[in-house]
């Protein structure tokens, strides 16, 4: 999950044009139909760069109208429902989104956009994990069908399991599936869950899991900024921005950061959101070290992810660490690797 933390009119829309549709992705299946869909640019604090924006209770104009973008749905069964290839709403709270000519045009007052949010970045998601190799060159990570229930859980929370291995998206404040990186911080987990069945059996794997989950939320969304050509106006460490206005006093509001000072074992708390602020900036750090010397962000997201084959389901720091350093090592070559070591060294992090 997201998070320990506590429970707590119309409006005009730019006009749909080539600009604002992007191209069909390369995992496109002529199997499955494309419809068209209302939604954030990540977030809408990012997209703005307003700090001050707030849920209002749900209003449509405590929005502004250029902060949401229109755009292809993908990979659809063609039901009128927000069923597809990889990821189906399986129920939520209102009305269930229908469209005959899949067309979901809704804002942030009707219940409807975040069913349409968590479809487009769940895909979003999994499109971008095959465009990185996987299930193409390399193993598929969690290539089914996800299913997840939107609004469904009354507590300003968010989380995954199982058995059955669904998302429940949690509202409350900002509603979470309003916020890309809460949407896909939960598909993180999944990611990892099918990667390593029982991932997160020990308070470090726990901890890994809801950095990574931080990191692949945040790096999902950098590459649709790239990909479609969105503004992003806030620091790309903050994590959540929009959903944590609702929760947090300080600005810019973050619900974590990936750039953090914390240390391994000092900074350990046994709290894995707190905890997981170490192995989170070691990710972040790999990332730039990655784009520094050549091998880009694409280069570091396939390493990472790929090394998570390899870890057990109660894996601990240092054994993460040495499993992503040989994946680093094999994929990448003697620099890349120790740029890996040098991350996780930073963090204390030693193998």
């Amino acid at each position: 999950m997201p998070s320990a933390r506590p429970a707590i009119a119309g409006v005009c829309f730019a006009a749909v044009t080539a600009a604002t549709l992007p191209a069909l992705a390369a995992t496109d299946d002529p199997a499955t139909s494309t419809g068209t869909a209302r939604v954030f640019m990540v977030n809408p604090v990012q997209s703005s760069g307003n700090e001050s924006l707030t849920d209002q209770n749900d209003s449509a104009t405590a929005v502004p109208a250029r902060q949401y973008v229109t755009v292809a749905l993908r990979n659809l069964d063609g039901s009128g429902t927000l069923t597809g290839k990889w990821v189906a709403v399986q129920s939520a709270t209102g009305k269930p989104a229908y469209s005959a000519t899949n067309t979901f045009l809704f804002n942030r007052h009707d219940d409807g956009f975040e069913q349409v949010m968590a479809y487009f970045w769940i895909n979003q998601a999994q499109e971008y994990l095959q465009s990185l190799g996987f299930g193409r060159t390399l193993p598929p990570v969690n290539e089914q069908q996800q299913l997840v229930k939107v609004d469904q859980y009354g507590g300003d929370n968010s989380y995954q399991t199982d058995k059955p291995f669904r998302i429940r998206y949690g509202k409350g404040g900002v509603d979470d599936a309003e916020d890309a990186e809460v949407i896909v911080h939960e598909y993180g987990h999944a990611v990892q869950a099918a990667q390593v069945p029982g991932f997160g059996a020990s308070e470090q794997a726990g901890a890994i899991g809801e950095a990574f989950s931080d990191y692949f939320g945040v790096s999902v969304g950098l590459a649709a900024d790239l990909q479609y050509g969105w503004p992003r106006k806030t620091d790309a460490a903050c994590v959540a921005d929009w959903d944590s206005v609702s929760y947090t006093s300080e600005v810019p509001h973050c619900l974590r950061r990936l750039d953090g000072a914390k240390r391994f074992p000092a900074d350990m708390t046994g709290e894995v959101h707190a905890d997981g602020e170490i192995w989170s900036r070691a990710l972040w750090d790999i990332r730039r070290a990655y784009v520094r010397l050549g091998f880009g962000s694409r280069g570091a997201d396939t390493t990472i992810i790929d090394a998570q084959f390899s870890f057990g389901p109660g894996t601990s720091f240092a054994a993460a660490a040495r499993a992503t350093y040989r994946t680093a090592l094999h994929r990448d070559g003697r620099t890349a690797a120790s740029a890996v070591r040098a991350a996780f060294r930073a963090r204390g992090i030693t193998f």
